[in-house]
């Protein structure tokens, strides 16, 4: 008898702090709802990447076909090409934006000038918020190969305009910068986050030693937030075959497929012909070859510098 009421009495008492804060789980009632539809269903639905998919017969009616949508990707004429442009942008992005987000997230906080400070805050989050057409419609305006502004200015010294949307050369700088331009201020509020954390005296003591801005910032304020350089450094690796379908497919053209085309692109290609098998064993291999990126990147990055992320 008291071995039922010591196990009754822990679900009343779960049941009446439901009740008492039904508000905050009533809330708690879309987010849930979210990840079960986009998240959860479609796992049990990754099993047409092993099917001749037919949506007549849906999934369960479909033939088993086994490993043979896989073969189609990896014996594919463009799979190689495919998965270097992939890595390329994912990891150009990574070295390039990641950087650049701590160089603006340390100004920012060194910067004593108020005004001067959130003014360039603002500037740097607000692209952000702009979507991929939006910002393509900016890029024209810049490298137009007729009269954009960047174009202008190379006449203006001599020089000749050139097509940079179409150039196989400039197209993938243009992929990165503009990224990199893009989210370079909203990466960097989880450093200037890690920055305030600092205890500020070790920057007092520094000055009283007398060292120079560079020296606190190379001997404290990297350091000290190192681990959360390494968290995000791992978290982008999770993604590393994830090049940016929607900047991708707003920027490219059949011109620059050779350095433009990447997996999400070409998959897309596919669904407009109805290979919603391939897609699915596509999206099912960037899933595991991600998770393996971050478990090996995880145990390597807690080897060498003793921090991971779990």
């Amino acid at each position: 008898m008291d071995s039922q009421t010591t196990v009754l009495k822990p679900k009343r008492n779960l049941w009446r702090d439901i009740k008492r804060h039904r508000s905050i789980y009533l809330l708690l009632l879309i987010p849930m709802a979210y990840f079960i539809i986009f998240k959860y269903i479609p796992i049990w639905k990754g099993q047409i990447a092993f099917k001749n998919f037919m949506p007549r017969k849906g999934v369960l009616g479909s033939e088993w076909v086994g490993l043979a949508n896989f073969q189609e990707f990896f014996h594919s004429f463009y799979f190689w090409e495919l998965l270097r442009n992939t890595i390329m942008y994912s990891v150009g992005k990574l070295l390039i934006s990641v950087p650049l987000s701590i160089i603006l997230a340390v100004s920012l906080y060194e910067c004593r000038i108020k005004v001067l400070r959130k003014t360039v805050q603002t500037l740097t989050y607000l692209p952000h918020f702009l979507s991929w057409v939006i910002m393509y419609g900016i890029l024209l305006v810049l490298l137009a190969p007729g009269d954009g502004l960047l174009n202008d200015a190379i006449k203006a010294f001599g020089g000749k305009g050139i097509d940079f949307l179409t150039n196989v050369k400039a197209f993938p700088w243009v992929v990165l910068l503009s990224d990199a331009w893009k989210e370079m201020g909203w990466g960097a509020i989880i450093f200037i986050a890690a920055l305030m954390g600092i205890d500020p005296t070790l920057f007092e003591a520094a000055m009283v030693e007398g060292s120079s801005a560079l020296q606190r910032v190379r001997y404290i304020t990297l350091p000290s937030i190192r681990p959360v350089i390494i968290m995000v450094v791992l978290l982008r690796l999770g993604t590393i075959l994830s090049g940016g379908f929607n900047q991708l497919y707003m920027l490219y053209s059949p011109s620059v497929y050779s350095v433009g085309d990447i997996i999400d692109t070409w998959v897309f290609r596919g669904l407009q012909e109805g290979k919603f098998a391939l897609a699915t064993a596509v999206g099912l291999f960037k899933g595991v070859m991600g998770l393996i990126l971050v478990i090996v990147s995880n145990r390597a990055t807690k080897r060498i510098s003793g921090s991971s992320l779990y």
